[in-house]
């Protein structure tokens, strides 16, 4: 029997018009990262990638050229208001530059996520998910303590850059952990001067600029024994420079991070310990808030601890920590 054409008709703009419906409701999410080739963030949009599947949301992602990139973060935004996004996940760049735009699509109905790194005011987003950066130099600061033994410190440290919370709180987390005079964990100012650290150097989270860092501290002051390194990159340049100075067996490295490469180098001796963090639990849980919004329109709000373990080659009296592999088994990028 042939169909009747009207009814034919019917059923096509029915399915068309379900389509089109489906489509509509299927949450957007994006996420924004710093940069796109940092193993932090390839880690944190694997993780993002793989709760949107699992949700059944789209996900739209981007990144700033370089750590630093403002501009391009907030084009980003722009970018996913206009595709429809009405949850965004971001780890600023620029903790204060980014807070008007970030406040624009507040305006217009978009829950913003800080992932890794608040804003500043940390309340500019709806919700921070993230590292306790100011307990990860606790730990280190702690292990740090006790490792040297009763030795005189002669600290120095390899920094972020000036006024970046996460910088700040690691920093002054390393000092309060080792003992010394330290900001509490909301101050952006870094306090190592104030502390008696012999030399404080920006890194910028990079190797090259940690090598040439730990260069400068050395001439500065030969007699340092304990390096403070933001990250795991900034740590094994600060090595190189110890390495063609012949003062590495000399000198204690502590850093934060966690990461596969970083994890390596605590089993090589390079790291006498790290903080590990969890960037893939960051955006598992940013993406899964976005489809709860998307369903509900419940907000998070707050902060919420993503978890930090201390990891290190051996063991010290008083200070808990995991052996590289445990830290192996939960590192982020290539093993």
């Amino acid at each position: 029997m042939t169909p009747c054409p009207i009814r034919t008709g019917l059923l096509t703009a029915l399915l068309v018009t379900a389509s089109v419906a489906g489509a509509q409701t299927q949450p957007v999410i994006g996420l924004i990262t710093k940069t796109e080739t940092n193993p932090f963030f390839v880690k944190m949009k694997q993780g993002a990638d793989a709760e949107a599947r699992k949700l059944g949301a789209k996900l739209l992602s981007a990144a700033g050229k370089t750590d630093g990139d403002n501009a391009g973060q907030v084009t980003a935004i722009e970018n996913m208001m206009a595709a429809g996004a009405k949850t965004i996940l971001i780890t600023p760049s620029d903790a204060k530059a980014i807070v008007p735009a970030i406040k624009k699509a507040q305006a217009a109905g978009v829950m913003v996520i800080a992932l890794d790194s608040p804003t500043d005011p940390e309340n500019g987003t709806d919700a921070l998910f993230a590292t306790n950066n100011y307990k990860a130099g606790e730990l280190i600061g702690a292990y740090a303590k006790a490792a040297l033994g009763g030795k005189a410190p002669v600290i120095a440290t390899l920094d972020l850059f000036p006024g970046h919370p996460v910088g700040a709180q690691r920093h002054n987390g390393f000092l309060k952990g080792f003992g010394l005079a330290a900001p509490d964990a909301k101050s952006n100012e870094l306090g190592g001067a104030k502390a008696g650290v012999v030399c404080m150097a920006d890194s910028f989270g990079d190797r090259a600029k940690g090598q040439t860092g730990m260069e400068n501290c050395l001439q500065k002051n030969p007699g340092i024994n304990l390096v403070y390194t933001i990250n795991e990159p900034a740590a094994a340049g600060a090595y190189n420079a110890l390495k063609a100075a012949g003062k590495e067996k000399d000198v204690l490295i502590v850093s934060v991070d966690g990461g596969c490469a970083g994890i390596a180098d605590v089993g090589k001796g390079v790291i006498a310990a790290t903080s590990q963090q969890y960037p893939l639990r960051m955006a598992a849980m940013g993406v899964a808030a976005g489809v709860e919004y998307a369903k509900s329109g419940k907000k998070v709000s707050g902060y919420t601890d993503t978890g930090v373990t201390l990891i290190a080659a051996k063991a010290v009296a008083g200070v808990d920590s995991k052996d590289v592999k445990t830290g192996t088994e939960l590192c982020w990028g290539n093993k």
